[in-house]
């Protein structure tokens, strides 16, 4: 599967680089490697999301190739704010819908609430439409399918496929963070609908902390899913020099060995989010999500990728990740408890 790369800030504006002016087709096989992470625009990771630049931060990412954008139901206002900017007439213009990738999510209603049946899941979707200005997504998630009892989602996974095939959907997939749950599922909908799930989104997987999603893949593709993205490259910002979002569910420990391997990217004058992100970008070899709440975020990270690709940097940033991994220790590959427990006894 080939992925359209950013174009190099040196290069910017120059639309969708090597896709060109072509529409971009239902197969998802034009996804670029990088793709805008919506759950930003959202009072969890910001305060007032309303006061972000989204258009600017949306219009750069386009101009730059990033041609895709990742939102749920979930997120507070993030698919209002993102389908209030895609709808503005000089976006239209510029970018008609044909021109990028819209995925979102549906299941997932508050903190606590899920809803996985059929007129709950063809609620959501007909609300993201509307909030997105379209009349057809690319991709809808059942999102964050560990809190329910896996047998439970498949009406409403089974409703998703309804409107796939009235063209409503284009692609149908899960998300979650338990990777064995996420294989489990993808199975099941296998054996009792019938369908193939066509994409997966797993987040703080695949990081410098966190490794598991690459052999996971494997199995997922057993599965018959097509797609796998790798989602929160910084593992929800744990990854960084400042301390982690209050709300973050990282043991105390691993956030504890983290800010030690901070100190260890200070003393060579490296920002532990710039290594980790470009470990993660220099390594994933399908398509990442991202986050930015800036266009000096935005930038940051676009550059990082293109690091990501420099040989010389490489070998420099793993003489740094060596003495990382030292400090992390047994918390290299940690992973927290999400979800039901009763699905791992499933998975069991």
């Amino acid at each position: 599967m080939s992925h359209s790369l950013p174009t190099p800030p040196s290069e910017r504006p120059r639309a969708f680089g090597p896709l060109g002016s072509s529409a971009v087709t239902a197969s998802l096989d034009g996804l670029p490697a990088l793709i805008l992470g919506g759950a930003q625009f959202n009072h969890q990771y910001n305060e007032d999301p309303f006061h972000l630049p989204v258009k600017d931060i949306i219009l750069q990412c386009f101009d730059s190739g990033i041609c895709a954008i990742d939102t749920s139901a979930y997120y507070g206002p993030s698919e209002i704010l993102i389908g209030n900017v895609l709808a503005e007439p000089d976006v239209r213009t510029k970018y008609p819908r044909d021109s990028y990738f819209l995925l979102t999510k549906a299941g997932r209603v508050s903190e606590s609430e899920f809803d996985f049946s059929p007129e709950g899941i063809a609620r959501s979707v007909g609300r993201s439409l509307d909030r997105l200005h379209t009349d057809y997504l690319d991709v809808v998630y059942a999102h964050d399918v560990e809190f329910v009892h896996l047998p439970d989602t498949l009406a409403g996974i089974g409703q998703l496929f309804a409107l796939k095939d009235r063209g409503v959907i284009r692609n149908v997939g899960i998300s979650g963070y338990p990777l064995p749950v996420l294989v489990a599922l993808a199975r099941l909908v296998r054996d009792r609908l019938g369908r193939t799930i066509d994409i997966v989104l797993s987040y703080s997987n695949f990081t410098l902390q966190n490794r598991r999603l690459k052999p996971a893949v494997r199995d997922l593709h057993v599965a018959g899913v097509r797609y796998v993205l790798n989602g929160s490259p910084l593992s929800m910002s744990l990854l960084r020099s400042q301390p982690p979002h209050a709300f973050h569910p990282a043991s105390d420990e691993l956030k504890r060995r983290v800010s030690a391997a901070a100190a260890i990217t200070a003393e060579h004058n490296i920002e532990l989010a710039d290594i980790a992100m470009r470990y993660a970008l220099r390594h994933w070899s399908g398509t990442t999500v991202v986050g930015w709440s800036s266009l000096f975020e935005v930038d940051r990270g676009i550059q990082a990728y293109w690091d990501s690709q420099n040989p010389d940097l490489a070998a420099q940033d793993d003489a740094v990740i060596e003495k990382i991994y030292a400090v992390l220790g047994h918390s290299v590959d940690e992973v927290w408890a999400s979800g039901l427990q009763s699905n791992f006894d499933f998975v069991n």
